[in-house]
């Protein structure tokens, strides 16, 4: 939402005269997308010591029954270092992985806000809804589809 304030474009540059600097620029963060959700709750439920993209990944597919590429996590999770969500750091070079160094994430206080705030959002929204969604469900096994024209 852009909001123009008159009373600060006229004192700065006189009546009538539009002055950017006396517009306001008033966004919300953008909203967690799904998938971003999921890699934060990942992040939530595993032990610090696992929050890479390894068990990220076979969390979230466990949980959800969905089969998920590598690349989609770690640009998820890129995504969400870059809003400054999750952090990362480099761990210590393990012979199992050939002296690599796996990258850890850690949900940071704002990606724990951002998170409950979407989970309270969908509460509030679907709060006594369910049971009229259940019954939607129901009827569109048994409902014919509308003739159109």
């Amino acid at each position: 939402m852009i909001r123009d304030d008159p009373a600060a474009r006229q004192t700065a540059l006189g009546p009538g005269v539009n002055n950017c600097n006396a517009v306001k620029i008033c966004m919300r963060p953008r909203a967690l997308g799904e998938f971003e959700q999921l890699i934060l709750f990942a992040l939530v439920a595993l032990p610090a010591e696992e929050c890479y993209g390894v068990p990220i990944r076979a969390l979230i597919e466990r949980r959800t029954g969905r089969s998920l590429s590598a690349g989609a996590v770690f640009t998820g999770l890129e995504r969400l270092t870059a809003r400054g969500l999750v952090s990362s750091d480099l761990g210590e070079p393990t012979a199992e992985r050939g002296g690599r160094r796996k990258r850890m994430y850690r949900l940071e206080a704002a990606g724990a806000r951002e998170l409950a705030r979407s989970v309270q959002t969908l509460q509030v929204m679907s709060e006594g809804l369910l049971p009229q969604l259940e019954l939607r469900i129901a009827g569109s096994t048994t409902r014919t589809p509308r003739k159109r024209g």
